[in-house]
């Protein structure tokens, strides 16, 4: 945890940014995989670890934005749970690292908020995106839990993303923490994927060095010879000398702090002049949009500089053709990139998104496209600093689109649909890396990870 100040002023903040009622935040519980007592990973909702910062289950919060009464709803252990827990510090301990001064039993909750409707006072919930407390708010305020989303307040969510968007210093310093631990889980990746290693080997040392760091992922780990599926998430396949391996992972602190870098690399250790090609298009775009990032730019601007970018890279290989702008513009660049550039980052690996999408990354001034692959960018806001995002371009073959688009006969003024057949079998290429927005332009945190051609290639070889 911060210090019990940072959660103080953070839930001050949230009250004076609601004009009035109750705001509640709730806790998540654990998650059972195949019975009750066998469960996943606990992991906290964001938006509880940003204004309390406690890890535990079973815990709510209320805030009144008329009284400024803050209390902390959770249970003590019982003797059953101290034998198989272990000792554990009280609601009120819990309630004093995080600055608070009235704590209830969580059973009280139900009670509080019944007089709060019966007094015909507004109560804030952000959208529930867990199982178990949709039921909970079934139960709390009567609304069916296929409802809760459109009941969600829109107040209290602009109020969060307003305030979770500029990161704190120590927040970003929180987040560099988790870069070192990325660091090693890339380059490890890096070393080991030589021919006849499978996916699932590397996968498993990679997710080992984040939990060994006292975290875990930041999301289930990306890797696969397979690159052309965007969130590829299985890892059975045997690495073959010739093919390239693209990995998409981040860590999380303890804290859940997190990173997310994708590399791409080539199995063996050499790229071939075909994968030179097409890697060096998209370490050209990547790091142009990063050099573009400054306060007041929109980002949707820096997506299309980076697909057009991608189009003349490609245009220059034969494999596109015509007018730059007019095939970005239309969207034709999306058979080779069909996403955004990027994200934003911090708490969340794709932050406070449960909040939604467009509340996050859209606002009154720039709107979502409509176009097929720039429709799919979640960050298009004029950027701030303080904002951590992530800058992703990438370049795809993935047949099936492919064959879809030649069929229907679209693009053809700037796509050479003969020369794309030649790439079927390539993959895909992906290079992501994590950037603050600070007063002047920007800084990309962490430990360089090798994404030159000369450096990932070194490393793989030389193994430094």
């Amino acid at each position: 945890m911060f210090n019990k100040e940072t959660y103080t002023q953070r839930r001050e903040t949230l009250r004076k940014s609601v004009k009035e009622g109750i705001i509640l935040i709730l806790g998540n519980v654990d998650v059972p995989m195949n019975y009750r007592s066998n469960t996943y990973r606990f992991r906290q909702d964001s938006n509880f670890l940003y204004y309390f910062g406690l890890d535990q289950q079973g815990l709510a919060g209320i805030l009144d934005a008329d009284s400024g009464e803050e209390i902390l709803f959770g249970d003590d252990l019982t003797l059953d749970d101290i034998i198989w827990m272990g000792p554990q510090p009280s609601i009120q301990e819990r309630a004093a690292m995080s600055g608070i001064r009235s704590t209830l039993p969580f059973e009280k909750l139900a009670e509080l908020l019944e007089k709060a409707r019966a007094d015909g006072r507004r109560i804030h919930f952000t959208p529930p995106y867990r199982a178990e407390n949709k039921l909970l708010l079934e139960q709390l305020l009567g609304i069916r839990a296929g409802d809760q989303s459109s009941h969600a307040s829109a107040e209290l969510i602009k109020a969060i993303v307003a305030q979770r968007s500029i990161k704190e210093p120590q927040e970003v310093e929180e987040i560099e923490r988790a870069m070192e631990v990325a660091w090693l889980m890339h380059t490890t990746a890096m070393k080991m994927a030589k021919p006849g290693v499978y996916e699932h080997e590397i996968a498993g040392v990679v997710e080992g060095i984040a939990i060994s760091a006292n975290g875990m992922l930041s999301f289930p780990l990306i890797l696969s010879i397979n690159g052309e599926t965007l969130h590829n998430h299985a890892h059975d396949n045997k690495l073959e000398e010739g093919r390239l391996l693209l990995m998409d992972g981040g860590a999380e602190t303890a804290m859940h702090y997190a990173t997310d870098h994708t590399r791409t690399m080539p199995v063996g250790g050499r790229f071939s002049q075909k994968q030179k090609q097409i890697y060096e298009i998209v370490l050209d775009a990547q790091l142009k949009a990063i050099q573009s990032i400054k306060p007041g730019v929109p980002f949707k601007s820096i997506h299309l500089l980076a697909a057009e970018t991608i189009a003349d890279g490609l245009k220059a290989t034969g494999l596109m053709k015509g007018d730059v702008k007019e095939a970005v513009e239309q969207g034709a660049h999306a058979l080779f990139m069909p996403h955004g550039l990027g994200h934003m980052m911090g708490l969340d690996v794709h932050d406070m998104e449960d909040l939604g999408e467009d509340y996050v990354g859209y606002d009154d001034q720039v709107k979502r496209s409509d176009v097929f692959g720039t429709a799919f960018l979640r960050l298009g806001r004029k950027l701030r600093s303080g904002f951590v995002l992530t800058v992703e371009p990438g370049i795809y073959f993935i047949p099936a689109l492919i064959e879809k688009w030649e069929q229907e006969g679209k693009f053809r003024d700037y796509i050479n649909y003969d020369a794309v057949k030649s790439y079927l079998d390539f993959g895909g290429i992906r290079i992501e890396d994590d950037i603050l927005v600070t007063d002047d332009g920007y800084r990309v945190l962490g430990r360089p990870i090798p994404k030159t051609v000369a450096d990932i290639e070194r490393i793989m070889i030389d193994g430094k």
